[in-house]
């Protein structure tokens, strides 16, 4: 999907480029928060991957993370389980202290509403290598 496509067709709106949390990320992803009141504790924003993009390995200490699939295809994974393909409608629960990371898949642009509760721990990149083998 082109990005012109991908703007027209993002539901909460494709966001700015994601400079704040570019270094855990291979490739580029926009970010788009989606409710600012201090009163809430936890973060929502809809997150946008290029084709190929995806966040590092991370955890989610005191709290939690709820992923809501809006476009595209998409790979999920929890460390010591096979990657999950994701598309719209999935819905990822990921608890307290799990590793996990998430992105698009290589041939697809990819957007979720992420609620997120805690402090993430940013981890190491998930391998080319690993990657490249998904879907295969």
């Amino acid at each position: 999907m082109a990005q012109d496509n991908q703007n027209k067709t993002n539901l909460f709106g494709l966001g700015n480029k994601n400079e704040a949390f570019a270094k855990y990320f291979m490739g580029q992803s926009y970010l788009n928060g989606l409710v600012n009141d201090d009163q809430i504790d936890v973060n929502v924003s809809n997150v946008t991957f290029e084709p190929g993009c995806r966040n590092n390995w991370h955890i989610h200490h005191q709290g939690y993370q709820l992923l809501l699939v809006t476009s595209g295809k998409g790979w999920y994974q929890e460390e010591g389980h096979s990657a999950r393909a994701l598309k719209p409608g999935d819905v990822v629960v990921t608890h307290d202290g799990i590793k996990h990371w998430h992105g698009a898949q290589k041939d697809s642009w990819f957007s979720h509403v992420a609620i997120t509760k805690g402090t993430p721990e940013w981890l190491e990149s998930v391998s080319e290598d690993w990657y490249q083998q998904l879907g295969e």
